[in-house]
C-alpha cells in the first residue's frame, strides 16, 4: 500500500517532549515567583543578544545618523538586558505591566471584533474572550506590583502545561488510530 507511513512521526520524542511541558508547567504554576524569575532571565538574555545584534549592525549601516541610531538602539537593548540579569525580580514587575497591558489591549480589540461580527454564528466566543482579558488583565493591574509574584509565572506554567498536553495527546491519538486500525 502506498499510504503515508505513520512511522515517520517522532511520536517517542513528541511523548517526552509533551511529559516535560507538563511537568515544568505544573512546576511554574506551583512556584509562580521561581517560573516569573527564570521567565525574566530568559528575556534579559534575548534582550541582550538583540543589543549586540543592533550594535554590530550598526557599522554596516550607511550615514552617520543611521549608525548613531543604531548604536543608541543598541545601548536601549543593552541597558535593559543587564537591569533585566542583575535585578531579575524588577524585570518581572516590568515583564508583569507589559503584560497586563498587553491583554488589556487584546480584550478591548476582542471586544471590538465582536461588535463588528455579532451577526456572524460563533462570535460569542470573541466577547467572552474579551471580557475574560479585560479582568485578568485588571486582576494583573489592579494588584500590580505585587501581581508580579504569581502573574508571569502562573501563565507561563499555564501555556506549559497546555502546550505540553497538546503535544503528548497527538502522538497518542496516532497509536490509538493505530492499534484500531483506523
Amino acid at each position: 500500500m502506498a499510504g503515508v507511513s505513520t512511522q515517520n512521526h517522532p511520536t517517542g520524542w513528541s511523548i517526552a517532549l509533551g511529559i516535560l511541558l507538563i511537568l515544568a508547567g505544573c512546576l511554574a504554576i506551583v512556584v509562580p515567583p521561581l517560573a516569573g524569575i527564570a521567565a525574566s532571565l530568559f528575556f534579559g538574555w534575548l534582550i541582550l543578544v538583540g543589543g549586540v545584534a543592533h550594535l554590530v549592525y550598526a557599522w554596516s549601516e550607511r550615514g552617520v545618523g543611521a549608525v548613531i541610531w543604531q548604536i543608541l538602539i543598541g545601548l536601549v537593548y543593552l541597558v535593559a538586558a543587564f537591569s533585566m540579569l542583575l535585578l531579575p525580580v524588577s524585570g518581572v514587575a516590568t515583564l508583569t505591566l507589559v503584560l497586563a497591558f498587553y491583554i488589556a489591549f487584546e480584550g478591548v480589540f476582542e471586544l471590538l471584533l465582536f461588535s463588528r461580527r455579532r451577526h456572524l454564528p460563533g462570535t460569542s466566543w470573541f466577547l467572552v474572550d474579551g471580557l475574560i482579558s479585560l479582568l485578568l488583565a485588571g486582576l494583573i493591574l489592579f494588584r500590580w506590583p505585587s501581581s508580579s509574584a504569581w502573574a508571569i509565572g502562573t501563565l507561563v506554567g499555564v501555556s506549559f502545561l497546555f502546550s505540553g498536553i497538546a503535544r503528548l495527546t497527538m502522538p497518542m491519538n496516532r497509536r490509538r488510530r493505530l492499534v484500531v486500525g483506523i
